[in-house]
């Protein structure tokens, strides 16, 4: 399964916000097999959303939209996606009863909130709402489409209820040597050629390591291709002790 993850706001562009989301997303979906093709940041404009999303989801088996859900003027992500796969917006009753009631729970802490509990729950028509638990704006699926909030804390909620939805067969092993990645590249480039399987080397100078990461989607070549680079760079799949 192949995905791409379109995290929307002006604020991560900025620099204000750090895109915690996308890192999240794509550790939890590779755990799950998935493999994830793009990462998109996107500002909050509707044609921009509507276009990415649209194109993403005819390229990938499902794309994971992030941020730009609520009553606020910059909150556009849901008028975007509907446009994307041209749909009116609409209320949606299950929505509704949700937003009502975790409104009705709240009242007492916030007695003076000014919510309309209807544009809250709007959606693009015909689409599942996915009710927010940890939260007020409900997401959505809508075809391949997934429509999370951005609060982290809500979108990991929101996804933990549909992850189940998400599985695919690319599997990882990792090694780590001490050899400088400059001495690893014949061996690399070897191991790619030979096994049906990418290879990809990330140093880590802090811990005066590489992490070396196979990845396929036959576990049987990636288990061989592992153990062919272990012998061929003396490598290890455990990290080096540190030394002080």
């Amino acid at each position: 399964m192949q995905v791409a993850l379109v995290t929307v706001g002006d604020e991560l562009l900025a620099g204000d916000t750090v895109n915690t989301n996308a890192s999240w997303l794509a550790a939890r979906l590779a755990e799950r097999g998935v493999s994830v093709r793009r990462v998109l940041v996107v500002p909050d404009e509707r044609a921009a959303i509507a276009e990415q999303v649209r194109a993403y989801s005819d390229a990938y088996d499902a794309v994971v939209v992030t941020g730009g859900l609520g009553g606020t003027p910059d909150d556009v992500t849901m008028a975007a996606v509907a446009q994307a796969f041209d749909r009116e917006l609409a209320v949606d009753d299950l929505a509704l009863a949700d937003v009502e009631e975790t409104l009705a729970a709240i009242a007492g802490d916030y007695p003076d909130l000014d919510v309309d509990a209807e544009a809250e729950a709007t959606i693009p028509a015909g689409s599942r709402p996915l009710l927010n638990r940890g939260g007020l704006a409900p997401g959505c699926v809508i075809e391949n489409v997934y429509v999370l909030p951005g609060i982290p804390a809500e979108m990991k909620t929101m996804f933990e209820g549909i992850e189940d939805e998400f599985e695919g067969a690319s599997v990882s092993e990792y090694l780590y040597t001490e050899k400088p990645e400059a001495n690893l590249v014949e061996a690399l480039t070897d191991a790619g050629a030979q096994f049906d399987v990418t290879v990809g080397c990330y140093p880590d100078r802090e811990a005066g390591h590489n992490r070396l990461k196979v990845t396929g989607d036959d576990p049987e070549q990636v288990d061989a291709a592992a153990a062919w680079l272990a012998d061929a760079v003396d490598a290890d799949p455990d990290p080096p002790a540190e030394t002080e």
